[in-house]
């Protein structure tokens, strides 16, 4: 007997290898589909990551990354000792955090009202007139931003003056209106495309769940809030995971069309700062310090949402 059972016991390990190849050979064709993109995470993503060694040096373009000299936290006390760091930070969590409070609700609320409308011909053409400014480039985005609120010809200040009778007032010119525009213009550009995965969820309901709910007498509304809201959770949560990870990564295009003189002291963020620093002044060690306390930032806010989701929830990233 056990002369018989010991080459089945020496072989196994050799008849496990199909098994564990099987998923890949039945899968093989969305691996191949997906290389491209691991490519290009890796070139572009992955190892760039090892530029950020110049932060710890004060890096010379002559020198290179292996003969400049190391200068350790240096750049990063730097940052913190700068006048007007405190300011560009504040502005870049306070933009973000009104960015997540009034932006990220919006495709939400979007998304539940297109799918109550019952004219199919209706809702595609509600569906693809939300869709299309997120194929507009920041530059056109900016350009009929900006001439909407011309104090001259712009629609806004002429309503101002002929309807309720107020002068005409300058919005990109007073630092006091800049993060409503910077927020208004995404709330614009981003939250029709956005609703795309919310519809999706939606549809992914099980039409039972609605009976259910009218047959115990619930209404449209009251079916919104006790049925579609719940399934769309997980939903909600990982895309709020994802948006808490570019908290401070705001857009450099998305304000940089609209900063000036005159609205920079509210509008001004860390990716502005960098481009003037970095790219115009050359220094490019202290803004790569700047760039990875963004980025670790970035990292410990999606692990402590994470974990905050997790537990109320249910659902994480990972």
């Amino acid at each position: 007997m056990a002369s018989s059972t010991a080459p089945a016991q020496a072989f196994r390990p050799h008849a496990d290898k199909p098994r564990k190849l099987a998923p890949i050979r039945k899968h093989g064709v969305l691996y191949l589909l997906s290389i491209p993109g691991i490519v290009y995470f890796l070139i572009f993503k992955y190892v760039p990551l090892f530029g950020s060694v110049i932060a710890f040096q004060n890096y010379s373009i002559f020198s290179g990354i292996w003969h400049s000299p190391w200068v350790g936290l240096d750049q990063f006390r730097r940052m913190f000792d700068y006048e007007d760091f405190t300011r560009i930070l504040s502005n870049t969590i306070l933009i973000g955090l009104y960015d997540l409070v009034f932006a990220f609700p919006v495709p939400i609320v979007l998304a539940l009202l297109i799918n109550e409308l019952r004219l199919l011909p209706y809702k595609r053409i509600v569906q693809t007139a939300v869709y299309l400014p997120h194929f507009l480039s920041w530059v056109i985005v900016g350009g009929i931003i900006i001439n909407f609120l011309s104090p001259t010809t712009g629609v806004v200040n002429h309503v101002l003056e002929q309807v309720f009778g107020i002068d005409a007032v300058y919005f990109l010119g007073d630092n006091s209106y800049i993060r409503t525009i910077l927020i208004g213009s995404g709330i614009w550009k981003d939250s029709g495309w956005g609703t795309i995965i919310y519809l999706a969820a939606i549809v992914g309901i099980n039409p039972d769940l609605y009976e259910a709910a009218q047959m115990d007498g619930a209404g449209r509304l009251r079916q919104v809030w006790s049925v579609t809201l719940p399934a769309i959770l997980p939903t909600i949560a990982i895309l709020f995971l994802l948006h808490i990870g570019r908290f401070l990564d705001f857009g450099f295009e998305r304000v940089f069309i609209f900063l000036n003189p005159l609205n920079s002291d509210n509008g001004d963020i860390i990716d502005t700062f960098v481009y003037r620093t970095g790219l115009i002044d050359q220094q490019y060690s202290y803004t790569t310090a700047i760039g990875l306390f963004k980025s670790v930032v970035g990292l410990l806010l999606v692990v402590i949402s994470n974990a905050l989701t997790r537990k109320t929830t249910g659902e994480s990233l990972y």
